[in-house]
């Protein structure tokens, strides 16, 4: 079906405005909305792998999931490869970071990608961050050392073309960590974080697809990112996840003459590590009052992550909360629904081409305020000259410049090695 690729994401934008009103909502009667519901951010260690590295999908929302293949598709979707128009490419993106809150951090990002044949693609990216220049001092405020933390990641990429309009690739992964530089603390020697870990990736790609009379193409992805273990900084600190994370995205390219088309693209997304569950200090003891678990395996963790949330504690008039005959703790209809809801985040944007040669992007992310509230718009454009092209993107925060994300740039150089 030609519009089948215009439904999808109609249906696609349609069930994140839904998902959100429910937020929004009382549910059940309980009067509980999603101002009621706490704060419970979800983290992870090795947050650097998941920071978006380009500036095509940093100038759409982080929506990137389902944009048309080039080289930082090993990023975020490698399975697109099979449908690249050009046999290769490399690209170099840097990004100064957190600068709202210091001058010298930055990610910088190197990958490509080569078309083997019809059926068989390869790829690989190198990622750098750098934490700038850190003071370690003692118990005493007495200097020990200055250092440089880092941290990197190798990536091997492979998509194998399943049918005309159909991919899959798969991402292998080596990452390592130096936040210390083996520092000892309290008598514990700290070591480097090491991680191995694997991107699943699915696509459809339909270049035959229609809004009303105009034609286009209609691409679905879908990815499962940075499967791996967890990581300890010592012998005897807590192991932490990865980020983990889900991504389903739908994009639409509508080309509406020789010169103009349009990009219309929405992803959501979602951490796949467990939320933390509600724990209170009893009788000089913690107790678990709502929640699972987040001591769990990798596999067990992906799964329990889409039921995990604890929801609102139920609690009676006089602030005490309400314990059930079996001795559990009662939880407010609803939230947990509400809260695994929250853990949703959105990314949709849009890009205008002119004749391939200038660009102009836009965008909007959403997190929800109780798990990060990161919030903001994006804007983007890239200049492109024979086998040349420069990206640039703009990250305005929606939460005011008190964020510290607030006015971060992303500048990519991309380099077309052989085209169709």
């Amino acid at each position: 079906m030609k519009s089948s690729g215009f439904y999808t994401v109609i249906v696609s934008i349609c069930l994140v405005f839904v998902s959100q009103n429910a937020l929004a909502q009382p549910t059940g009667g309980s009067g509980v909305t999603d101002n009621d519901l706490q704060l419970n951010t979800i983290t992870t260690s090795l947050p650097f792998m998941a920071i978006t590295p380009d500036s095509r999908a940093g100038g759409m929302g982080d929506a990137g999931t389902a944009l048309s293949a080039n080289s930082t598709s090993v990023y975020w979707n490698t399975s697109l490869l099979s449908f690249a128009k050009e046999k290769s490419e490399v690209s170099l993106s840097y990004t100064p970071w957190l600068r709202q809150l210091t001058n010298d951090i930055h990610l910088s990002y190197l990958a490509g990608y080569k078309q083997l044949n019809k059926v068989h693609s390869i790829g690989g990216a190198l990622r750098y961050f750098s934490l700038g220049e850190i003071t370690f001092t003692d118990i005493n405020g007495d200097v020990l050392r200055d250092d440089k933390p880092s941290e990197f990641e190798l990536v091997g990429a492979y998509a194998f073309k399943l049918a005309e309009r159909f991919s899959i690739g798969v991402n292998g992964k080596f990452a390592y960590s130096n936040l210390t530089g083996g520092l000892t603390v309290a008598g514990v020697n700290t070591k480097p974080g090491v991680v191995g870990a694997a991107d699943l990736s699915f696509s459809y790609f339909n270049d035959d697809a229609k809004i009303g009379n105009t034609d286009g193409t209609y691409t679905f992805g879908l990815t499962i990112n940075n499967i791996g273990n967890k990581v300890s900084y010592s012998e005897l600190s807590r192991r932490d996840f990865i980020p983990m994370n889900l991504k389903i995205g739908n994009s639409f390219l509508a080309e509406f003459d020789e010169y103009n088309k349009v990009t219309f693209s929405v992803d959501l997304q979602r951490l796949l590590v467990p939320t933390p569950a509600i724990y209170k200090l009893i009788d000089g003891e913690y107790v678990m009052l709502a929640g699972m678990n987040g001591d769990v395996g990798i596999i067990t963790s992906m799964m329990q992550s889409f039921y995990d949330a604890p929801g609102v504690l139920a609690e009676d008039e006089n602030g005490d909360y309400i314990q059930n005959a079996a001795g559990t703790y009662e939880i407010v209809k609803g939230t947990r629904l509400k809260e695994e809801l929250a853990e949703i985040n959105i990314a949709a944007g849009a890009e205008w081409w002119y004749s391939d040669v200038l660009a102009l992007r836009g965008g909007v992310f959403y997190e929800n305020k109780n798990k990060g509230n990161r919030q903001f718009l994006n804007l983007g454009a890239s200049l492109k000259y024979n086998m040349f092209a420069i990206d640039f993107s703009y990250l305005a925060s929606l939460n005011g410049r008190q964020s510290p994300l607030a006015n971060t740039l992303r500048f990519t150089l991309r380099l077309n090695l052989g085209g169709n």
